[in-house]
């Protein structure tokens, strides 16, 4: 133990000092420890701001044109839903009145809309006025009502030049069914299988399908071939004609 005690202290040089070991514990090297939360620079360590808010209640930021300006504008300003859904009560009047009154100037831009609120109607009036002459014949007129619908719609696309949609004839035929119910609702009361009936008849089937060829020369700009077009409309018109009366 005498060659240990003899041991050179001066071997080993370090600069450490014995004022280091006064600092006290977390702090060394201009940094900072917690003792509960480790090592935290000094520049995260900032007081945070306490909320000061309610719990469930948007704060003062918060207004509600930014969910206006996120969903669209301003809920007035939104078109009525029966204008949406395509269910325009004055065009439907206006189709009304011009398959009503022949002689009537039809409105092509009106006409070659969309619409088939009416032709709905008019075929469920249809149906039930065959109903109530006992005849339950629902399936036979819608089934009729879509041949003639495509029929028209590959006839009238090979004539004319514009070209048409399928709504646009469905809702054109549909609408110059009107007199056709005036022919079922007669048939309720008296028989049409007579000559008066017959000729009655005839004449129901001559206004519809001159309204249908009216209309359809209006929208499709199909001057001078009308008669072309009422024809076909006639043949489609007879079929229902044929319901009605027998």
């Amino acid at each position: 133990m005498s060659g240990f005690d003899s041991f050179n202290t001066e071997f080993f040089q370090t600069s450490y000092s014995i004022d280091e070991q006064n600092q006290p514990y977390g702090q060394y090297g201009g940094y900072e420890y917690s003792q509960q939360s480790g090592f935290v620079p000094p520049d995260m360590m900032q007081q945070q701001q306490p909320y000061t808010g309610q719990i469930y209640q948007p704060t003062q930021t918060y207004s509600s044109t930014s969910a206006q300006s996120f969903y669209g504008s301003n809920f007035e300003d939104e078109p009525p839903l029966l204008e949406e859904l395509g269910i325009n009560f004055d065009h439907i009047w206006q189709k009304t009145l011009t398959v009503l009154h022949p002689l009537k100037v039809a409105d092509g831009s009106i006409m070659n809309e969309t619409d088939l609120a009416g032709p709905v109607v008019f075929c469920l009036a249809f149906g039930a006025t065959l109903l109530l002459a006992g005849k339950i014949q629902f399936g036979y007129v819608y089934g009729i009502s879509v041949i003639g619908c495509v029929g028209m719609f590959c006839l009238l696309n090979l004539m004319s030049m514009t070209g048409v949609s399928f709504g646009c004839v469905a809702s054109v035929l549909g609408y110059c069914l009107l007199p056709m119910i005036l022919l079922s609702s007669c048939a309720i009361v008296f028989s049409l299988q007579g000559m008066l009936g017959i000729i009655f008849t005839a004449a129901i089937i001559g206004w519809c399908s001159f309204s249908a060829s009216k209309i359809f020369i209006s929208a499709l700009a199909m001057e001078g071939q009308q008669l072309l077009v009422a024809y076909p409309c006639a043949l489609l018109y007879g079929v229902f004609a044929l319901i009605s009366v027998f």
